[in-house]
């Protein structure tokens, strides 16, 4: 999956491919909403799996490393994800509606994302990596494999 990616770089290319899905999604819900809806609901799933995969494996890697749980990043890290999920989730049941007025939404949860991917990319990602062996990234990327799909139905 991540084979010789540093977790920045595995992350940063999974926020890529998301952005192009709601990109697409954003760009056709008015004139193919079934493309829309199509794009948003991958948008929407691999979103939910990458916010597991940073609650369940690279969080806790971090705060099993550096002894900081109840402070440092991943707190708030969290807590972003729940508000990510609020805006979500408000999208989400629009478009169940087939309903394309949505961009207060979209507006909310592209400002929540755009602070909380920074935060990563420059700051926790690149900390990750730096405190872990390269035995270690590939244990959180194999481990990512094998969590099921149900659980990314469930975050947030």
């Amino acid at each position: 999956m991540g084979e010789g990616k540093t977790i920045r770089e595995f992350f940063e290319q999974d926020h890529d491919r998301l952005d192009e899905l709601f990109k697409t999604f954003q760009q056709s819900k008015r004139s193919d909403f079934l493309k829309a809806e199509e794009s948003f609901k991958g948008f929407k799933l691999g979103l939910q799996r990458h916010i597991v995969w940073e609650e369940d494996l690279l969080f806790s890697l971090w705060e099993k490393k550096t002894g900081m749980s109840d402070s440092g990043p991943t707190p708030a890290m969290r807590n972003d994800h729940r508000q990510i999920g609020q805006q979500l989730e408000a999208i989400s049941r629009k478009v169940t509606d087939q309903n394309p007025e949505s961009d207060q939404e979209e507006r909310a949860l592209l400002e929540l994302l755009g602070s909380h991917n920074r935060k990563e990319e420059r700051a926790l990602y690149p900390a990750i990596d730096q405190i872990t062996s390269a035995e270690e990234r590939e244990t959180v990327f194999r481990n990512m494999q094998n969590i099921p799909e149900e659980r990314y139905k469930l975050s947030c």
